[in-house]
């Protein structure tokens, strides 16, 4: 009988030190794939800051488990990255980006590193009055004449010899990656002249900077702090010279 308990005993112990050998082992497979994650998430902060000009890095989240075997087949689950204050390009006519959210699934990048490919991705950009009245150079805000009414943004400037005069505009999606100003009103009395160069300070499309190729507008919206887009689509690429 005493036999038989200091065997049960040593094999007890036995299972222990596997459980114990197990656990440990786990711990650091968890450990080691979460320094992968946060390996890759600084690389592809680092990569998109550099590609979109940005003044600080975007907070970056990858997805899934393990990280390591996602690594190894060259594909991500999703990643999700949010930016902040993305600069318009060189060019005339484009708007900067106050804060973008894109989640991207399956991301695999080309042999080259140079680019970023997502099977399919979802976005929402935000642009504050504050950088829509930067691009346009009159101040913008919001409008809405009656709670029935659909918001529209309101633009005001100083005119030579006449002080301020005021605007409002609807805003629509006019491209997959522009916005345009429909439907302009301008202030009572104005003369003929001033009235058609403060409906020209409206009346324009502007494209969103920043927006990777394949991502596409689906929806615009008017709030009191800005404007607020939703984007989706397939094969959407990043571009590491995109601002080149």
């Amino acid at each position: 009988m005493l036999r038989k308990r200091a065997v049960a005993r040593r094999a007890l112990r036995g299972w222990r030190k596997y459980a114990v050998g197990v656990v440990v082992l786990a711990g650091l497979s968890v450990a080691g794939d979460r320094a992968a994650a946060v390996w890759t998430e600084h690389r592809t902060a680092d990569a998109f800051q550099k590609a979109q000009g940005l003044k600080s890095a975007p907070h970056v989240e990858v997805h899934g488990f393990p990280v390591l075997t996602q690594l190894a087949g060259g594909t991500l689950d999703r990643v999700d990255i949010e930016a902040s204050d993305i600069p318009a390009g060189r060019d005339g006519g484009r708007l900067p980006i106050t804060t973008l959210n894109v989640e991207l699934d399956r991301l695999r990048r080309s042999s080259d590193a140079s680019e970023a490919h997502a099977a399919s991705a979802k976005a929402t950009a935000f642009v504050s009055y504050r950088d829509l009245s930067d691009a346009l150079g009159v101040e913008i805000g919001y409008s809405q004449d009656s709670a029935k009414s659909a918001p529209r943004v309101a633009a005001t400037t100083s005119l030579p010899l006449l002080g301020r005069a005021t605007a409002s505009a609807r805003v629509d999606v006019a491209g997959d990656h522009a916005l345009a100003f429909r439907s302009v009103k301008v202030g009572d009395g104005l003369p003929k002249a001033m009235r058609a160069i403060v409906t020209g300070m409206l009346e324009r499309e502007l494209k969103l900077d920043g927006i990777p190729d394949g991502l596409a507008l689906k929806s615009l919206t008017t709030t009191p702090d800005g404007l607020t887009a939703t984007l989706s689509g397939k094969d959407v690429t990043f571009r590491t010279d995109a601002r080149a």
